[in-house]
């Protein structure tokens, strides 16, 4: 296998394009993330499950909490410099805390505002989802804010092995972080659409879905504005989110391979958005591209909830 230092290189060296950078990630396989423990940027987890044993409506609303438990804690110590209260945070399974998270020292009063309307949103989000689950609810899991952006960016290749990315640094570094969950959000609410039979969750999961891709146009169009660099910033980590879930291109950075034109909206030939099923997302948020992984990047011990595995 390749080593770390090599990936890394091969990562930038001669990479043009999303695809060029893409196919070698798949072809090399990325190891050793970080102090988390991550592995491989393999195989993608198993599809969504088929109709006999497909997931209850709680069992994906929990599974859309824990989501929102980490971006609600993201943007709300970016935001106001605090997490959840423990009312906010109790619920089934073990409680974990929070490292990492601090107040962002907003240069830029737009993206301050950004910042602070999207982390309301987003505790609106846990709360409603909290309310609609009553005492089925799952508590918050154990969320890494800290080393699991190292650990993505390492993968990225936009840092170095020992080196620190801190999204709490500066106005650049928190809409880099933010990208990171972002359109995964969208995908991921997309994809758990066709598993809610009750058709009031139904609609109450299309808001949250609406709201998602709102917060993920900000982010794209204040990073496209920032220019190539950042641009180039986002692309790795599009392309690591991409490698990450699967063979299947279902991610797209802020410019069509690299050229001058925007994409704030990332979608397919007919103007839809994409869809990742659970494992998929799980993938992502665990830093770890192999199949029956409960845990691990921002979730150092997993999610709280029946779908937790890829």
């Amino acid at each position: 296998m390749f080593g770390k230092a090599l990936v890394n290189d091969m990562i930038t060296r001669s990479s043009e394009t999303a695809h060029d950078r893409r196919s070698m990630l798949r072809g090399a396989g990325l190891l050793g993330l970080g102090a988390l423990g991550a592995t491989a940027l393999g195989t993608a987890g198993a599809t969504a499950a088929n109709a006999a044993d497909a997931p209850s409506d709680a069992t994906v609303l929990n599974f859309a909490l824990n989501l929102e438990y980490l971006e609600a804690e993201f943007y709300s110590y970016a935001a106001f410099g605090h997490g959840l209260t423990q009312s906010m945070a109790d619920g089934n399974g073990k409680m974990g805390g929070v490292t990492g998270g601090r107040r962002v020292l907003f240069k830029n009063r737009a993206v301050r505002q950004y910042a602070e309307e999207i982390a309301k949103d987003e505790l609106a989000h846990v709360a409603f989802l909290r309310s609609a689950l009553g005492g089925s609810k799952v508590s918050r899991p154990a969320i890494d804010l800290k080393a699991s952006f190292s650990a993505a960016a390492v993968a990225a290749g936009i840092i170095k092995q020992g080196q620190t990315f801190d999204p709490f640094a500066d106005d650049t570094s928190f809409l880099l972080g933010a990208f990171i969950f972002e359109d995964v959000g969208v995908t991921a609410y997309k994809g758990a659409a066709p598993l809610i039979t009750n058709k009031t969750y139904l609609e109450a999961a299309a808001g949250i879905l609406a709201v998602e891709a709102y917060h993920a146009g900000i982010v794209r169009s204040a990073l496209f504005e920032m220019g190539t660099d950042v641009q180039g910033v986002a692309q790795k980590i599009s392309d690591v989110r991409d490698v990450v879930d699967g063979s299947t291109d279902l991610d797209q950075g802020l410019t069509p391979d690299g050229g001058a034109t925007a994409n704030i909206v990332p979608t397919d030939d007919n103007g839809i958005a994409f869809s990742r099923t659970p494992q998929q997302v799980l993938n992502i948020v665990y830093l770890n591209g192999a199949s029956g992984v409960s845990g691990g990047g921002f979730y150092p011990q997993g999610l709280n909830g029946d779908l937790r595995t890829t």
